[in-house]
């Protein structure tokens, strides 16, 4: 039976993780996020993403495929799970200079404790720069947003599933 995630949720939820320190520092953006699927963009400056050799650090393109992936495979999970990545595998494709990034999460298989999703990183216009895939282990009970918001005295989230 598919599940119908409440969009106050996932929109409560993207924005929250708009605001997490280390999404923050890199500039990330949650635009989608839905059963199996998640969109985020990342507009890209020299100062904080650069390399030596005056393209974007191959980090920036990992970090948004782990992103990407995990967030993918999220409305899938009942409330007080969570996942924990087991193996990143990403794959440098092509280099940026300026523009956004555009990071496109999708899940693959899920099981009952293991799951396979995988990401895109392109430009703007859909050229694509890296690939990769991220295999994540399900934690019943440990790794929960609602148990972290409670813990942190933050307010909760609307419901998840309608």
């Amino acid at each position: 039976m598919a599940r119908t995630v409440n969009p106050q949720h996932t929109q409560a939820l993207m924005d929250l993780l708009t605001q997490a320190p280390y999404f923050s520092l890199l500039g990330m953006r949650f635009e989608a996020m839905e059963p199996g699927y998640c969109r985020l963009t990342l507009p890209l400056s020299y100062a904080r993403h650069g390399n030596a050799f005056g393209s974007i650090h191959g980090g920036a393109y990992s970090s948004l495929i782990d992103t990407a992936a995990y967030w993918a495979a999220y409305c899938d999970m009942d409330e007080d799970q969570g996942y924990t990545s087991l193996d990143l595998s990403v794959t440098n494709l092509g280099m940026a200079r300026a523009g956004t990034l555009v990071a496109e999460g999708r899940v693959i298989r899920a099981g009952r404790s293991i799951c396979l999703a995988e990401a895109t990183v392109t430009t703007a216009e859909g050229k694509l720069l890296a690939h990769g895939t991220s295999k994540l282990m399900l934690l019943a009970g440990k790794q929960s947003i609602r148990a972290l918001l409670a813990a942190e005295g933050a307010p909760d989230l609307p419901p998840k599933f309608l």
